[in-house]
Formats: C-alpha cells, structure tokens, sequence
C-alpha cells in the first residue's frame, strides 16, 4: 500500500514523513518513499503471550512528495502521486519562522490549492477521453457504455466534487481502473498544528475547512509533527504524561495509520506462535483462502481450513488451549469471511 504525503513547502510533511517512517527526508525534487510501521498495541499483547523470536508488523510505503507550488511544479507534482494508493495532505496552521516565499498561516486556503489541482487535473484528462471515445463511437462497441459512466463523472466535477463519492456499479468501476483519476483516490487532510493550537483546539481558518472537507467527506486529523518529535525523544512513561497533558489517548501517527485503514477498506488478521507473531493487511470483506495467499501462494493454492480465534477471545482465555476448552476456536472453510483481528493457523497440503 502506497501513501503520498503532500502538501505545499514548510507545511510539514518531510517532518511528519520521518515521524512516520523514521527515515530522514533529504533535499531532493523528487518524491522519496521509505516503509513505515502501522502501529497496532494487539500485536504487542499478542507477542507478550506468546514471546516469540520475531515480531512482524504491518507496514505502509510513504511518499514524501515535493512542495507543492500552485501555478510553478503541476507536472511534477501529479507524476509524483500518479501511482499512490491515497493521499494525506498536510496543511499548516502553526505559525513560527518560515522561508520568505511562504504566503502565510491559511489552511483551508492550502488545502482549496491542493484540491483544485486535482480537480482541473482529472477534468483535464475526462475532457480528452471524451473526445476520444466520441470520435470512435462507431468502432468500439463499449463506446457508448464508457462514455456514460464518463457523464457521470463530468457531472461530479461540475460540482466541484471529487470522484471519490461517485457511486457506481461494479461494472462502472471496472470501466473507470485504467483511467487513474486523482480525485478517485482517498483521501485524508492532516493539519499541522503547535502547543497551544493542540491545547485549546482553536486556529486559523478552522470552521472553513472543516465545513469544506464535511462537504467532500474528507476525515480531518490533527497533528502536531514538533510535538510528535519531542515525544519521540522521551521514556515511554514521560511520553505518557505529556500525551495525557495535551488530551492525547495515542499518538498523531497512530491516528493516521487507523484513519488511513478505515477510509480503504483495510482491516488486520494475525498469525502467532513461539517462531512469530505477525500482523497482515488486507481488505475487509476477504476470504479465509485470498487471506491465505496474501501469507504465501502456496497456502492459497493447498488450503484445507483455516483454524480461527478472535484476538478479544484468546486474550481473554490467556492461551489457545483454554480457547478450546472455552468452545471458541473455530475451523472455517475457503469462504469465510476473515474478521478484524482475527488470529489464523492455516493448513495447506501442497
């Protein structure tokens, strides 16, 4: 899964960007990706039950993107999100030195600049489909249908609205894959804010944006990314207390991550034993054999049952042999519907 960070210069995001995957951001125009880390407390319950020798958690690639400059780096700036998976944009709302080219402390303005440029993007590139299929009506025998689904679109930016709330059936959506529009991919806004923003919740341009991005059905997260660095630097129980002074119940790149997984349709399953306990992603809905396969092809290929346990059940029973005495260790078939932190032995013959 990739995710582009973007948002326009000093906003924040290469520091939000390290935070998240712990690599440092360099000086580069060009995007940077590096792996970072979902944070999940049941995997660490699970590996204190079972003190395994490795412990693997879910991962996501990020992409630090270059600054956005609205009118100056467009090109460069949609080839860098051309093939992310979502988009968290940051903007800024912290006020404190910054380069002389920055306008100024305007969020919701930041955000509108980043949004447009989306928008005009995937208008752009309707507009010449459009004119594409109309010209080979004749030839092409799903012109017609293609052409439809692409009213409906133009529909959607005539409003100003983004893709990502077009209802469509499951053959529209087949029609729309190749096409890559920005505006079809999720979304998440971030504001970046300081100390006493974090504190008292007020800053500039609040109620714009949040009216905004309740009108695109955007989830809004705040962050302070130099709070986040302090805290990162202190003792687990420090970290704790100044959390809890700030009215914080877990960090900002814990919220992200569990935002991210909603707004995609993702959820967790866990295999765990004494060699290791290990998260995996994939999307809701998946069966017990796609989940197989996402662990190994041959576990797909030589599924015979998945033995299942909820993570609440056996945390609550302490072991898997209580989980059994208790009558809640389950074997599911091929169809089965794999359930969010649900924990999973597979049998394969292959």
């Amino acid at each position: 899964m990739k995710i582009g960070i973007i948002g326009k210069p000093q906003a924040g995001k290469s520091t939000l960007f390290r935070l998240l995957t712990n690599h440092e951001a360099g000086s580069s125009n060009k995007a940077q990706v590096a792996v970072g880390r979902v944070p999940d407390p049941r995997i660490d319950v699970l590996a204190k039950l079972h003190n395994p020798r490795k412990v693997t958690y879910a991962t996501i690639d990020f992409w630090d993107v270059p600054g956005f400059l609205p009118g100056k780096n467009s090109f460069e700036f949609l080839q860098s999100v051309r093939d992310v998976d979502a988009l968290v944009a940051v903007v800024r709302a912290f006020d404190s030195a910054v380069a002389p080219s920055y306008t100024g402390i305007q969020p919701y303005d930041d955000f509108q600049d980043l949004q447009q440029e989306l928008l005009i993007a995937d208008w752009s590139l309707l507009e010449t489909r459009m004119e594409r299929i109309a010209k080979q009506k004749n030839k092409n025998p799903k012109a017609g249908e293609e052409l439809a689904v692409l009213e409906k679109c133009k529909q959607v930016l005539e409003q100003e609205l983004p893709l990502r709330g077009l209802e469509l059936s499951e053959e529209e959506e087949k029609l729309l894959r190749t096409y890559d529009f920005f505006t079809k991919k999720p979304l998440i806004a971030v504001v970046n804010l300081d100390e006493d923003q974090m504190r008292s919740g007020s800053y500039p341009q609040l109620a714009q944006l949040e009216e905004e991005l309740t009108r695109i059905d955007v989830p809004l997260i705040r962050v302070s990314a130099q709070i986040e660095a302090e805290i990162n630097e202190l003792d687990p129980e420090d970290a704790a207390i100044f959390m809890e002074e700030l009215g914080l119940t877990d960090s900002g790149i814990a919220r992200i991550a569990r935002t991210v997984y909603s707004h995609l349709g993702l959820i967790s399953f866990f295999t765990a034993g004494e060699k290791e306990v290990h998260s995996w992603t994939i999307r809701r809905n998946e069966t017990a054999v796609r989940a197989a396969g996402k662990i190994h092809s041959d576990l797909e290929r030589g599924f015979i049952r998945a033995e299942v346990v909820s993570y609440e059940d056996l945390v609550k029973c302490g072991n898997i042999q209580k989980v059994k005495e208790q009558g809640l260790f389950r074997l599911e078939g091929k169809e089965y519907i794999v359930q969010d932190g649900d924990v999973i032995t597979f049998r394969f013959n292959v």
